[in-house]
């Protein structure tokens, strides 16, 4: 990912809440000599290993799933909120539209998961995930046990020690406090969830 200095975020701990806020991440794998992309949520072991590890799992019939074991290094792109910003919202009358967003890229080498394994990583992304939300937790209990392990032989279970993390927040670091102040102000006047989301990461950023 291009980064230029004013917009990298070398944060960890950062990056990690980022990939905990936005757990749906988009693996891109070269399957056949095409690149594939697979939009698949992810669980972070952020205090393992240098950089973290990500647990992740595809349906066996995946074309990915089946290429991971020597796949050698793959990439993990999540996205954050982002936002179309209008140059009249700027204090300088000579600039020019651009677009205000986050991300985090992630590379690694994946190695497959154990049946225990995969259960494991089942149990931690339904529990994170129904902790959530305003009622009492959906756990794996409730299904029958002869059903939950039928389930388990369609899907895969990987791991991914994080070798690089990359942030990018590209919020206007680069412009005037008054042009800053000026997007973030017209981005909540729009009311709108994301406007306002994007709105909240400049004022937070700069």
């Amino acid at each position: 990912m291009y980064v230029p200095k004013a917009f990298s975020n070398e944060d960890k701990s950062a990056l990690h809440e980022f990939l905990r806020e936005h757990a749906l991440g988009t693996l891109v794998t070269t399957v056949n000599g095409r690149l594939q992309a697979t939009h698949v949520p992810c669980v972070l072991d952020a205090e393992r290993g240098e950089n973290g590890y990500l647990r992740f799992h595809l349906a066996a019939t995946n074309p990915s799933a089946q290429i991971l074991d020597s796949a050698g290094e793959v990439l993990f792109v999540f996205t954050g909120p982002e936002h179309y910003i209008s140059p009249d919202w700027y204090d300088n009358p000579k600039l020019v539209p651009t677009w205000n967003y986050t991300a985090v890229h992630i590379y690694g080498t994946v190695t497959r998961l154990s049946d225990a394994g995969l259960c494991e990583l089942l149990e931690d992304l339904s529990s994170e995930h129904e902790g959530r939300l305003p009622k009492q937790p959906w756990t794996t209990d409730k299904l029958p046990q002869a059903l939950y392990a039928k389930l388990r032989t369609a899907i895969v279970g990987f791991e991914l020690p994080i070798s690089i993390i990359e942030g990018k927040w590209k919020l206007n670091q680069n412009r005037t406090a008054a042009d800053r102040k000026g997007a973030a102000q017209n981005l909540r006047a729009l009311n709108e969830p994301q406007a306002l989301t994007v709105a909240v990461e400049m004022e937070q950023t700069n």
